[in-house]
């Protein structure tokens, strides 16, 4: 049994959690709205203001889906309350981030500067022109963004220039030495 998947998921007050017969679970709060199909393996039932994630089986992918979806509906709960942030760090000379509109514009030394529309849902900040914030209610969502958005300029390990995550540590290399 899952150490993850026995912890109850506590339901915060403003939250309203449906379970359909499908194992479709959707969550409301003030943040949004969230759903997510759970596997037909794992037994779902709202008692005293938590939601209980159970095993219905005791096969190996039912065992391994228990956390999961324990986790996934912890993370829909989290993102209709509170809702997930990742900042994204730029380095370089002449690399930076601005914010036109809905657009997010990144001059990362190429010809052209790379414009990237918020897709729904996500809300993208620059709070000084060396750090991007992804915002939004869904984890993954927010994450696939911000990877999308280190993918036009992923570190390099020689001199460290390009967007990194917050947290993100870059192994730097050493470069050629004049052998003679």
């Amino acid at each position: 049994m899952s150490r993850i998947g026995k912890k109850p998921v506590v339901i915060p007050a403003g939250v309203a959690i449906e379970v359909d017969a499908d194992n479709t679970v959707s969550v409301k709060g003030p943040g949004g709205e969230l759903r997510e199909k759970i596997s037909a393996l794992i037994k779902l039932e709202l008692k005293d203001g938590a939601l209980l994630v159970t095993c219905a089986g005791d096969g190996k992918t039912a065992r391994s889906a228990h956390g999961l979806s324990r986790s996934l509906i912890a993370n829909m709960v989290t993102g209709v309350t509170d809702g997930f942030v990742k900042k994204l760090q730029i380095n370089g000379v002449g690399y930076r981030a601005e914010k036109k509109g809905d657009a997010l514009v990144l001059s990362l030394g190429y010809s052209h500067p790379v414009e990237l529309k918020d897709p729904a849902g996500i809300s993208t900040e620059t709070p000084s022109p060396t750090e991007i914030l992804v915002k939004g209610i869904s984890k993954s969502v927010v994450g696939n963004y911000a990877a999308v958005v280190r993918s036009f300029r992923p570190p390099e390990p020689y001199k460290g220039k390009g967007i990194r995550y917050e947290n993100e540590v870059i192994r730097r290399k050493e470069g050629k030495t004049g052998k003679k």
